[in-house]
């Protein structure tokens, strides 16, 4: 199980993007995350006229090692760690700083 998922509210805590948060687009088996927002880069795009597409330079999202963000926790306000406990049999995610479950 993973101790960050899709959808989850993350925090960048190193790097460029230090402090911005934003949801997790991917998650990758290397232990990379796509994020929306964050880490953009600018990209050259070659045209396709038979799908209308325009060529030229646009932004879109790199992406960031796990390492370098925290989840957030919208009741204390603060980026926080993830534990895992069980609960009726189940494994579920937990904050650290209080022992909430993070919902899925």
């Amino acid at each position: 199980m993973l101790k960050i998922k899709k959808d989850d509210e993350i925090v960048v805590i190193a790097g460029r993007d230090k402090g911005r948060r934003g949801d997790v687009l991917r998650v990758t088996k290397d232990g990379r995350l796509l994020v929306a927002g964050i880490n953009m880069v600018k990209k050259s795009k070659r045209a396709n006229p038979n799908e209308g597409e325009r060529g030229g330079i646009v932004d879109q999202e790199a992406p960031i090692q796990i390492s370098n963000v925290a989840i957030w926790n919208h009741e204390e306000q603060k980026a926080d760690r993830v534990s895992f406990e069980t609960k009726d049999g189940d494994k579920i995610r937990v904050f650290r700083s209080n022992r909430k479950a993070i919902e899925d």
